[in-house]
């Protein structure tokens, strides 16, 4: 926990953006490979000035000064920060996909992101609120806030 909440205070700091809101953390079991701790996940809102593959190059930027290194796919990381949305832009770029395509999804996802912006849409998915309800059989545990 302390990680997830190091890196929002990170995110806090960026330069050029603009810090509107942090969602709960939220509990789940990891998926793909199983041996590794719990995630602790969370939802954290910005403006930004630049465009999304700058702040997506900052988010890689604050996991690398988290110790995250990129070897195989799903495996153990100490931070993983991805660019959900920017806006309604929509990308289907290699290096950024926009939305996130697996957001819709998973619940780990939706849960925080409807927590902090409830009326969200999904560009080309539908509200955030009904893409949570189809993920109801998937299991997330809401952390009680602390300090």
């Amino acid at each position: 926990m302390a990680t997830v909440q190091a890196a929002i205070l990170a995110l806090r700091k960026l330069p050029q953006t603009e810090f509107i809101a942090a969602s709960s953390l939220y509990r789940t079991a990891p998926v793909g490979l199983k041996r590794q701790p719990d995630f602790i996940n969370a939802v954290v809102e910005l403006v930004a000035e630049s465009p999304a593959p700058t702040l997506l190059q900052a988010l890689f930027e604050i996991e690398a000064r988290f110790g995250r290194r990129r070897s195989v796919k799903n495996a153990p990381r100490t931070l993983d920060l991805d660019l959900l949305l920017y806006g309604d832009e929509l990308s289907d770029d290699p290096q950024l996909t926009l939305p996130h395509p697996r957001l819709h999804q998973r619940a780990f996802v939706l849960a925080p992101l409807a927590e902090i912006a409830p009326q969200l849409v999904i560009p080309g998915r539908g509200p955030a609120a009904d893409l949570l309800l189809r993920c109801a059989d998937q299991q997330i545990e809401k952390l009680p806030r602390t300090g």
